[in-house]
């Protein structure tokens, strides 16, 4: 191992020379958590509980400096940090963020502090915290990782803490739902580990260098045209399981209904973005010419999932099953813009992970929290609450109408910047198709508000609490974004917009003939000319019917 002084290196990508690793410090500081939180005694919970807001809180504020220092007009991987590990064998400790990795960090950085405040363990609160760090430390590592050895390390370490929080801190039939989850991921991650060998041995045989670091794999596009399409299959199995994809979705209503509320949070705002980040990160930057040639599947399969899931999610009986398939609709709309291949297509994908993981994440803590005073999340049990608690129907409606894409707030910016990338001549009739979708979702969403919040208010629905003070400053950070992102999108699209941009020249580079499918639009007319034309129009028209009527 080489020394640090001369080991460790700092792209030349990043923004500025940063003066101690930032990057791994956001997985590192995590797991030192974990370790303090398994050496603090079992009987005093609340310490473990506080140790892990501290914690994720540092990480978050981390984050947050990473965002703050991040340089918008570069396209490239920044703060980047490589330590030679096993270096006969190709392997190192490659970290970096992009302008496309970058949110779904800070993301992860303010959902965990958040969920942690906003929740409590059942029991064995000093286990519960512990893996909850430990699910904290994999997700960033996975966001950040360059080197496709360190991206499956992180991508696997996040499938044990979340299958023990299911199982040890879920709801019902719990059991069954965490070994469902990881049967699944695993059957996924075997096939994914399979292709990663498959891509770096080779690329390894035409280039006669031996590496797992993707930037050199992207560029070196050493596999041939049935190579390329074999190896993405095998990546895209195993992201489509944890997007997850119709039809191997089925584990994901079931993780969600029994899961607690931290999981349901983490599951739904951080974890199905590994596998939309996998098809953005590892599927087009890897493998343009594969995901081009595939593209039509992967958008068949995005827009089977916005319908299938709308249509499924109308007629739960269950508010958080109900959530839970709305999550697959909303990923299935990042889908079509990922394979849109355009510029606002992928931007809106970008956004719109982010704009989901705060969305849903919200909601789910609002469920959480109904089911804390109900004890059901049965739609038919619950009715009237806005009568009892007017602040928490106030709140559960303005993220409500954030998931359904209401203009002003974050889930709009997304999904129309997704839809817009998507009318082109490549993806216009999956497009048109995916529209109804965002039908769909008001009419679920608004119809499941109003029987759960208007109506007769009896028995324990008429009594039930309103949000307390520390609640509603727990969730305020979600609510501040969903109006922010809404409201004022330009500074997150203004750092999306260079790395997406860089993907996009890539993927022009490796496909022939492939030119940037650009939206269609109406002929370039300024509005008002077309306003004075029309009036003009109608001048003349009823100037014809009066010449009419005098003859």
């Amino acid at each position: 191992m080489m020394p640090l002084e001369t080991g460790l290196l700092f792209g030349a990508e990043a923004a500025e020379a940063v003066s101690f690793p930032l990057l791994p410090a956001l997985v590192i500081v995590p797991l030192i958590t974990a370790v303090v939180i398994g050496l603090l005694p079992g009987s005093r919970g609340e310490y473990a509980r506080l140790t892990a807001l501290v914690g994720s809180a540092i990480t978050g504020a981390l984050s947050v400096y990473l965002l703050l220092d991040f340089n918008a007009s570069d396209g490239g991987f920044q703060f980047v940090v490589a330590q030679d590990w096993i270096a006969e064998f190709g392997l190192s400790l490659r970290f970096g963020v992009d302008g496309i990795s970058l949110f779904l960090v800070v993301m992860t950085g303010i959902l965990f502090p958040v969920g942690i405040l906003a929740t409590s363990a059942e029991h064995h609160p000093k286990a519960y915290h512990l893996w909850v760090m430990v699910l904290m430390a994999g997700s960033m590592g996975v966001f950040m990782a360059l080197d496709l050895l360190l991206f499956f390390m992180f991508f696997e370490i996040v499938l044990v803490p979340m299958y023990f929080l299911i199982g040890g801190w879920g709801h019902g039939n719990r059991v069954y739902a965490a070994l469902k989850f990881f049967i699944f991921t695993m059957a996924g991650s075997a096939l994914m580990l399979v292709g990663i060998f498959g891509v770096v041995f080779l690329t390894a045989r035409q280039t006669g260098v031996l590496t797992f670091d993707i930037r050199a794999l992207a560029e070196a596009q050493a596999l041939t045209s049935f190579e390329s399409r074999a190896v993405l299959l095998a990546f895209a199995l195993a992201f489509a399981v944890k997007v997850p994809l119709f039809p191997l979705h089925t584990w994901l209503p079931d993780a969600h209904t029994e899961a607690p509320t931290i999981g349901s949070v983490i599951l739904a705002g951080v974890m199905l973005k590994l596998g939309t980040y996998g098809f953005l990160r590892f599927g087009l930057y890897l493998f343009p010419e594969a995901s081009h040639d595939l593209a039509p599947l992967f958008l068949t399969l995005g827009v089977i999932g916005i319908l299938y899931a709308a249509i499924v999610a109308t007629v739960q009986k269950d508010l958080k099953r109900l959530i839970a398939y709305s999550s697959i609709a909303h990923l299935g709309f990042i889908m079509v813009g990922l394979f849109a291949l355009n510029s606002q297509g992928i931007q809106g994908a970008v956004f719109q992970m982010v704009a989901h993981g705060i969305s849903t994440g919200a909601l789910f803590i609002l469920v959480g929290w109904i089911y804390e005073r109900r004890h059901t999340r049965q739609i038919a049990e619950l009715s009237g609450l806005q009568k009892s608690a007017p602040v928490f129907a106030g709140v559960f409606t303005l993220v409500m109408l954030s998931s359904v894409g209401l203009p002003g707030l974050n889930g709009f910016v997304g999904e129309f910047l997704i839809l817009l990338g998507a009318f082109n001549d490549e993806a216009r009739w999956w497009a048109i198709i995916g529209t109804t979708g965002v039908i769909l979702a008001a009419l679920y969403l608004l119809w499941a508000y109003q029987r759960v919040f208007h109506g007769p208010a009896e028995g324990e629905n008429a009594t039930m609490a309103d949000l307390k003070v520390s609640e509603f400053l727990s969730i305020l950070p979600l609510l501040a974004l969903i109006i922010g992102m809404g409201v004022y999108p330009k500074p997150i699209l203004d750092r999306i917009e260079p790395a997406v941009d860089d993907l996009i020249a890539h993927i022009e580079a490796n496909v022939d003939g492939f030119d940037e499918p650009e939206p269609d639009a109406p002929a370039e007319h300024d509005p008002r000319d077309l306003l004075i034309e029309a009036f003009h129009e109608a001048e003349a028209s009823h100037g014809e019917a009066t010449e009419g009527e005098g003859e």
